[in-house]
């Protein structure tokens, strides 16, 4: 399969991210709202149709099985000590998202033990993990202001949010900010050596109410393949996910432009604050999507932020040859020089993994629709303030942005027999990876059902469909977290306990999709198919407590 001859301008995205870049976008401020009114006078100007479709954050309001942060503004943050001064003139990070007001002086006590808690009271604690649990900690036992920090951003400011409702604000009464590790580490020291003294002072706007804004941009007519960014981070946020947005855009402007009557898809473009906005435009829209591809931190350098190239898959459960055509061709962008016998080399490490949870592609798996991700990954600065634009890499933005540009043109006008010759053999290199493993029984029916989709939609005939046989019904479809769990009666605390394995919790949203389809027992072996090994005791107690909080139902 030949790369098209349509190519995306990455200068363009590199100043459509600087702009983006301009906002502090935290989820329920009145900034996220800007930017996406500017991103839509982009689309109009480019005169590519769009709505801007709201929800609300308000502190009450759930979208879908996330319940909705407050609406929150920062104004001023500063924090003293000895001679030192930080201010959010240098960066707004140092408030924490969603922190409350207020105004406290008093020692400085690190937290560095569980029995440190017992000395809190009347003091300003500073505390280095677990920041949402701790800062619940800190109101109870009576401190007078929060402060966090995180390893390894050095003299970077952390993004923390606590993404309070107006319950929390209850309990959650103290202000909360955030310092540079070099700073935290500064204070420490000085706070080991005879104490110190810190004054803070944090002014908020906390309105009733503020949009939940999501702005979706179509091309051409249903079936769409549908493109997604969440907009949403804190200023800068260059990487993450100015660069999703800005790409999103380019690509809007280059697919209307090439697009024709004779394209078997159209082409939807969807700017949402992440995982809310997702959630939220799923309760609004019911359109008929293909497929998706999500589009996060894909301008990450691998000199200034440590990055290599993923290529997150679609997951078993919703298979399709949309990732096979990603990761085929950002193995021809992906180039830069030539071996000793002339075979071409890649420009950034790459490798295409597994299903894995961390973006917006997972709620279009949730709700059918085969999502995967290209992203760049580690990235030393991410959720700080040094994701600025310097650090962002042209020639990546062209790697990802030409891929998923080629993908989405072959897949609208291709020759089906070579669609279907193509999406043969990628089932067949993706069975052939499980085989090299463990069985393909139940893996090599769920590819054959992708299959089976993907030629519904494209026009080709490959794969066979099967009838499902589930175990379970999935009834409230989204993200799963504690807060839900707790609202409707279950064990949040089990939960917790549960899923601190991170592959524990993405295994389990897969399982739920996989147990939609097959029996139980079949469902698990397609599991430890997937993914190699499977914790099963703790994924059925998972279950149990999902069962009791009534977000699934046992057939």
């Amino acid at each position: 399969m030949k790369l098209p001859d349509v190519r995306l301008s990455p200068e363009r995205v590199l100043k459509e991210i600087s702009e983006i870049a301009e906002f502090h976008r935290i989820q329920g401020s009145r900034e996220l709202v800007e930017s996406v009114e500017m991103i839509k006078e982009k689309l109009d100007g480019l005169g590519v149709e769009n709505r801007l479709l709201r929800s609300t954050y308000d502190g009450k309001t759930w979208h879908g099985t996330l319940a909705s942060p407050i609406a929150w503004n920062p104004v001023r943050g500063e924090l003293s000590y000895g001679e030192r001064k930080l201010t959010t003139e240098e960066s707004p990070l140092l408030i924490m998202a969603h922190s409350p007001e207020g105004e406290a002086k008093g020692e400085l006590l690190p937290v560095f033990r569980d029995e440190d808690w017992e000395k809190a009271e009347g003091k300003i604690v500073l505390v280095r993990r677990n920041w949402r649990d701790a800062y619940k900690r800190a109101n109870e036992a009576g401190a007078r202001a929060f402060i966090a920090y995180r390893e390894g951003t050095g003299e970077f400011y952390p993004y923390i949010g606590l993404f309070l409702t107006r319950d929390d604000l209850e309990w959650a009464r103290i202000p909360a900010l955030a310092v540079p590790e070099s700073v935290a580490k500064d204070m420490i020291s000085k706070s080991l050596k005879g104490g110190v003294e810190v004054s803070v002072s944090v002014q908020v706007e906390t309105p009733e109410r503020e949009d939940l804004p999501m702005l979706y941009a179509t091309v051409g007519e249903a079936p769409y393949l549908v493109f997604s960014a969440h907009i949403c981070h804190p200023k800068p946020g260059a990487n993450d996910n100015a660069s999703g947005s800005a790409m999103l855009i380019e690509l809007a402007r280059k697919l209307s432009e090439a697009y024709d009557n004779s394209f078997r898809f159209g082409f939807a473009f969807l700017w949402i604050p992440e995982y809310h906005g997702t959630q939220a435009f799923f309760e609004k829209v019911k359109g008929e999507f293909y497929a998706n591809v999500n589009l996060d931190m894909v301008a990450g350098s691998p000199d200034r932020s440590g990055s290599t190239l993923m290529l997150v898959r679609t997951p078993f459960s919703r298979f399709s040859v949309v990732s096979g055509l990603l990761e085929h061709f950002i193995g021809l962008t992906n180039r830069r020089g030539k071996s000793f016998s002339g075979s071409e080399l890649p420009a950034m490490a790459f490798k295409a993994y597994l299903y894995e949870m961390g973006s917006d592609h997972d709620i279009f798996n949730f709700f059918g629709v085969p999502g995967t991700m290209p992203i760049t990954w580690p990235d030393r600065v991410y959720h700080s303030s040094g994701d600025t634009v310097e650090k962002v890499s042209l020639e990546t933005i062209a790697i990802i942005g030409n891929a998923v540009l080629a993908a989405a043109l072959t897949l609208a006008k291709e020759d089906r027999e070579k669609l279907r010759r193509f999406a043969r053999g990628y089932a067949m290199k993706v069975l052939g990876e499980v085989s090299m493993k463990t069985e393909t029984e139940e893996s090599e029916k769920l590819v054959m059902k992708g299959l089976a989709r993907d030629s519904r939609f494209i026009g080709f005939e490959l794969g066979h469909d099967f009838e499902g046989e589930p175990w379970l019904e999935w009834k409230l479809r989204g993200i799963l977290n504690e807060r839900l769990i707790r609202q409707n009666g279950g064990d949040a605390e089990e939960f917790k306990k549960l899923t601190e394995d991170r592959k524990v919790y993405a295994q389990l949203h897969e399982l739920l999709m996989l147990s939609e389809l097959l029996p139980k027992e079949r469902a698990f072996k397609a599991l430890e198919e997937e993914y190699g090994r499977a914790d099963k005791e703790k994924l059925e107690r998972l279950v149990s407590v999902l069962e009791g909080a009534k977000i699934v139902t046992l057939s």
